[in-house]
């Protein structure tokens, strides 16, 4: 049985019809940017992730980029994220003219911690950004007690993490300020690019929604009091978002089955998924195992007809823009490049579907001719 890697059919025909009206009700408003659509929205995103505000955007990319501005993250300052993510974490620090600086990870969960922040703090030190990977919120309590100790904004790049909790809150909601993006893959994904920030403070929201609109902050469309750009969610997105946010949580849900198939199926294998915390609530975004020869079983996978990921294979500090700026090894972020494989997980996912990607990993690594495939 070939199964792909991501399959988002099944859930597009399960909110086609709600979708084709809701853009029939845009169509209908002749607000394509902005508008009534965006408006709810960014209400009903803000009231899901526990937050007072929401500010929609043109994709996860921008929200890091506005949310680091924002905060007046520039020039001189450095920023600690972990060198495990999507290189667009650090672009988005190089865009706004500061540093990244790249931490290591907790070797089990593949997160942040205090522990491996605390090494790459100076005295230029500004802000953390921590990336809630593969849907698992890090420990924001944690984290935000040594931002608060060392005088530093933190950032949660949540991305991954739509409807994750920490101790029962949603990711987003665990500092002062929360990225996402909604790029058609994701758990709450849109038809196109787009993205939003959360936060309980007004006064940052109201900058980020004027730095996304060309730094407009009043009625008057050529009144442009401070500098800004166009980073703005259009109206067909917001509609596609508000229809299947009605969905998250059974989706979700659907995921966290998954999940604990793969794991009850998978459990006495010398391959291991990656830890999820006691406090957290994965939203599984991805299913993460680790293997010793990743490649090999990648390739065993693939020939048997399954798909799967790499998320990621080369750490951002090992990337080429990076590689003169930072020279420290980090070990357990690469020893996670070379490891972890993503297996096919999507809401819509049959038990038979997961079960024949659990038994063909076992065949795998029950044989002899692919060498030392197994839990490092």
């Amino acid at each position: 049985m070939a199964v792909p890697f991501l399959d988002l059919s099944a859930m597009h025909a399960e909110v086609a019809a709600e979708i084709d009206g809701a853009w029939r009700y845009v169509i209908g408003t002749n607000r394509f940017v902005g508008g009534p659509a965006v408006d709810a929205f960014e209400a009903e995103w803000a009231a899901y992730c526990g937050t007072r505000h929401c500010v929609g955007v043109s994709s996860g990319t921008a929200a890091l980029e506005l949310a680091l501005a924002a905060l007046g993250i520039g020039p001189g300052a450095e920023v600690v994220l972990p060198a495990n993510t999507f290189i667009a974490t650090a672009s988005a620090v190089v865009a706004a003219g500061a540093m990244p600086v790249f931490a290591d990870v907790d070797p089990e969960t593949l997160l942040l911690t205090p522990e491996t922040i605390r090494p790459q703090l100076t005295s230029r030190t500004a802000a953390i950004i921590a990336v809630h990977l593969f849907g698992q919120p890090a420990d924001m309590d944690a984290i935000n007690a040594l931002a608060e100790q060392c005088g530093l904004c933190v950032i949660e790049d949540a991305a991954q993490a739509h409807g994750a909790t920490w101790r029962g809150r949603r990711a987003g909601s665990l500092s002062r300020v929360g990225c996402f993006s909604f790029y058609p893959g994701k758990n709450l994904g849109a038809f196109g690019d787009a993205g939003a920030v959360v936060t309980d403070d007004v006064i940052l929201a109201d900058r980020i929604r004027a730095m996304s609109n060309h730094g407009r902050q009043g009625n008057d469309p050529y009144q442009h009091d401070i500098l800004g750009g166009n980073h703005r969610l259009d109206a067909l997105q917001a509609a596609v978002l508000s229809v299947k946010l009605r969905r998250l949580d059974n989706w979700n849900a659907a995921r966290r089955h998954a999940a604990s198939i793969y794991a009850t199926a998978l459990k006495g294998l010398p391959v291991r998924m990656v830890r999820v915390a006691p406090d957290a609530e994965s939203s599984y975004h991805l299913a993460v195992i680790r293997a010793t020869a990743r490649d090999a079983l990648r390739s065993a996978l693939a020939a048997a007809g399954i798909g799967t990921g790499i998320h990621y294979p080369i750490p951002c500090h090992l990337q080429a823009p990076f590689r003169s700026v930072q020279q420290v090894p980090l070990p357990a972020a690469e020893r996670a490049a070379r490891e972890v494989l993503s297996l096919p997980i999507y809401p819509h996912i049959s038990d038979a579907q997961l079960r024949e990607v659990a038994g063909t990993v076992a065949e795998i690594v029950a044989e002899p001719i692919i060498p030392r495939i197994g839990a490092g």
